[in-house]
């Protein structure tokens, strides 16, 4: 069986909502302890559908350093940003949700979390939704990965991300409502530490 294209829609719409993101976080509980609130739950984070960072550029002139912002589409579905809903600010935990996608094999699909580590190793602001635009939105100390599999993803990619030890959810779709069937037993203390650019192997 393949990945319907209605299927993939149908989570990337679901995770764009903050209470939907909180129940795909209960699924990983280390990512659901990032949460600075759980009495405030939907305060404490935001979601961002196909986000877009602005990665810092430095231009050496003659005399002097300009620095420029190129807006970037990072390769991820939905990007979930902790929030202090006392302060109104933005902590330093971000969760980069990957949703496989129709006719997405293994490879393509780590390369789209590599790709993001390498593109979030250089300074990079994020552009906030409207309602959000008063918090301060520079980018995070650490970065969490997290990818939604389903029934019909082939067993190498399920194989692929714990051999990569990446914490994975598979879903199953019924009447536009996901439904979790398995959690991989992933921790953050097992979790791999953010690379940067310079650092990757």
């Amino acid at each position: 069986m393949t990945i319907e294209r209605d299927h993939y829609e149908e989570l990337l719409a679901t995770y764009s909502q903050s209470s939907e993101a909180i129940e795909l976080l209960k699924q990983h509980r280390p990512y659901l302890e990032l949460m600075p609130s759980m009495r405030r739950p939907t305060e404490s984070l935001i979601t961002i559908p196909m986000p877009i960072v602005r990665l810092r550029k430095i231009e050496h002139l003659a005399h002097a350093q300009l620095k420029t912002y190129e807006p970037t589409l990072l390769p991820c579905e939905v990007v979930v940003l902790m929030c202090d809903p006392e302060w109104k600010i933005k902590t330093g935990h971000e969760v980069f949700v990957f949703v496989h996608r129709p006719e997405e094999d293994f490879s393509d699909l780590l390369g789209r979390w590599r790709k993001t580590q390498l593109l979030l190793g250089q300074e990079y602001d994020w552009m906030l939704p409207p309602k959000y635009q008063h918090f301060l939105n520079e980018g995070a100390e650490k970065r969490y990965p997290l990818f939604v599999l389903f029934e019909e993803t082939p067993e190498r990619v399920r194989r692929g991300l714990k051999g990569a030890n990446l914490p994975f959810v598979i879903q199953t779709i019924v009447k536009t409502q996901p439904r979790y069937n398995e959690v991989s037993e992933g921790t953050l203390s097992s979790m791999p530490e953010p690379e940067v650019a310079h650092d990757e192997a």
